[in-house]
């Protein structure tokens, strides 16, 4: 169990936001739009204690988690109309402050695309105290937040030239050094008394972060048990897949066995890169055809940029532009330049994968209308489609377009038994590197 350290003698309560974003992140490997009814804006849950003259931090996050860089985010005090910070369009407009924030608030955005953003005041004074919120507003979506800001002075007698004063005060006014006394003390209790109340408040919120992050750490490792079943039920059903000659496009070579594909040829022009799959179908075909049963298949990747793989009607035309959608009878997963792996279920959707797979497996249940991607390099479940079938289908290869290099990357069906449990990788070493990078992606199209 991870250990997150709190400190008990700072005077600013510890924000819990930024440390479950990543937890939370895991869970969500299933792409898909969260329902407006069921988001809420999440802020402080405990009223925030500040001393004069320093920062403090306001957190604010959406729940679930969701791409706030469109919405507008406006921080208020009191009622929405007093602005202290606005977002909207993706600026600030600082211009809609109030005079006593300007040039006092900064905001940070680092996290905006899962829906986290924090707003950071400087220089506290003591009618900085009071109630604030923070409000997301979209074109479906408007929810906000609310919680107190307690100001706190510090009485602290310097050794300067006030501090001749005081003394001289002290020797002429006795009473007046009775009363400055009993306020120090009154400040100094309070002051203490506060102090108690955040290291209780940090140590329960603590308590309450270590019991929330082992139920994700159970849940996911539940999902990874299940993946992994998945992934081991289906390479019972492989099946041996060559590739086609006939159905691959002029610019792909097939090798001899019909085991591997890659692009030759010079680079097409980069107004030809296609992260959609619009273009002309560079492609091969397996030469079996899936009309009933279940099928498994593995095909290696390495460190290849960009790919695709999955299946296609065997009758799809493939001769003229087209997206790469389940309704043009295609279901497939792919890597764009390294760095985005998605599928088109219609629309484009990011995956967020834990290990870039080397190796990827196809499972196809034919009468039960999935087709599912495992990463076999740590055995877990990427994704899976579900449809009707309405004809015969046929494996689907796309290897990068060719990028002038002296060796392209090919993509590989793994010789598998055809019963019994799959053969590992050959080399899984590389299992935790990151997915290549062209050292330009922008001139390394399909």
């Amino acid at each position: 169990m991870v250990d997150f350290p709190v400190s008990l003698d700072s005077l600013k309560p510890v924000s819990l936001t930024s440390s479950l974003v990543l937890f939370m992140h895991l869970l969500l490997l299933r792409p898909g739009e969260p329902n407006p009814e069921k988001i809420t804006v999440v802020g402080p849950a405990d009223p925030i204690l500040a001393l004069v003259g320093e920062e403090v931090e306001f957190s604010c996050h959406l729940w679930p988690y969701l791409d706030a860089q469109h919405m507008e985010i406006r921080w208020f005090r009191s009622h929405t109309s007093n602005v202290v910070h606005l977002y909207w369009e993706q600026q600030e407009l600082l211009g809609r402050q109030m005079e006593a924030f300007r040039n006092r608030t900064k905001l940070v955005k680092d996290d905006i695309t899962d829906g986290s953003v924090a707003l950071q005041l400087h220089s506290i004074i003591p009618s900085d105290e009071g109630m604030y919120g923070c409000r997301f507003l979209s074109d479906n979506f408007s929810g906000e937040a609310i919680w107190e800001l307690e100001v706190a002075d510090v009485f602290l007698p310097g050794g300067s030239r006030w501090k001749s004063a005081f003394v001289g005060t002290m020797a002429v006014l006795p009473p007046l050094l009775a009363v400055l006394v009993a306020l120090a003390l009154g400040l100094l209790q309070k002051q203490r008394r506060r102090q108690e109340k955040l290291k209780k408040q940090a140590e329960k919120r603590q308590g309450k972060l270590t019991v929330e992050l082992e139920k994700l750490q159970t849940e996911l490792d539940w999902r990874r048990a299940e993946g992994q079943a998945e992934w081991r039920a289906a390479q019972k059903y492989a099946v041996d897949v060559t590739l086609d000659p006939t159905s691959a496009h002029p610019s792909l070579e097939v090798s001899e066995d019909g085991k591997s594909v890659f692009s030759r040829g010079a680079p097409p022009s980069p107004a030809l890169s296609d992260p959609q799959g619009f273009s002309e179908q560079k492609c091969v075909l397996s030469l079996q055809r899936f009309s009933a049963g279940r099928h498994y298949w593995e095909v290696q990747v390495g460190c290849s940029s960009r790919w695709l793989l999955g299946a296609c009607l065997a009758a799809v035309p493939r001769s003229r532009p087209m997206r790469l959608s389940p309704a043009a009878g295609y279901w497939v997963l792919g890597l764009w330049n390294g760095c985005e792996y998605f599928v088109l279920a219609p629309r484009r959707v990011a995956l967020t994968l834990r290990v870039p797979p080397r190796r990827v497996g196809v499972f196809l249940d034919y009468q039960a209308g999935k087709l599912s991607f495992f990463n076999v390099s740590d055995g877990s479940h990427i994704f899976t489609f579900h449809d009707t079938f309405s004809g015969a289908l046929c494996a689907y290869f796309r290897p990068r377009a060719h990028d002038g290099g002296e060796h392209p990357d090919p993509l590989t069906i793994c010789p598998l038994p055809l019963k019994g449990t799959c053969v590992p990788e050959e080399n899984d070493s590389d299992t935790w590197l990151q997915p290549y990078e062209p050292a330009d992606s922008s001139l390394d199209p399909w």
